[in-house]
């Protein structure tokens, strides 16, 4: 009689791949800093590179921003024309243009009340 199968085994390997992750994960956590009570836009985090996490949180921002979204909105208007001109519904393919953009164009506009706080409301 058999104790254990092949499919308990890997379930095994796997839980215990995993367990290893999240223990390796922990120790790192223990050193991450913050930034303190004031958020930090426009550059790192001083004392820290992009390297640590307030930075690569940033500059993930940052390339989602500027890069990504009006880069994939491009694409979705030649989508969207290539399937006007094959007689194809065009309505997803604008429809997500305008979503990335509207992504793009609200980081950018919560960025700049981080930064500027409240005088650019009201005055």
């Amino acid at each position: 009689m058999r104790f254990c199968s092949s499919q308990s085994i890997r379930c095994l390997i796997l839980l215990a791949g995993i367990l290893y992750m999240a223990v390796a994960q922990a120790g790192m956590v223990v050193y991450a800093q913050n930034s303190g009570s004031a958020p930090v836009l426009g550059k790192a985090v001083p004392g820290q590179n992009a390297a640590q996490p307030e930075g690569t949180v940033f500059n993930l921002v940052n390339w989602v921003g500027n890069v990504i979204a009006p880069l994939g909105a491009v694409l979705c208007v030649v989508m969207a024309v290539i399937s006007y001109t094959q007689g194809r519904g065009v309505a997803r393919w604008a429809v997500t243009a305008v979503g990335l953009l509207l992504i793009s164009g609200l980081t950018r506009l919560i960025e700049s009340w981080v930064t500027n706080g409240t005088n650019g409301i009201g005055n």
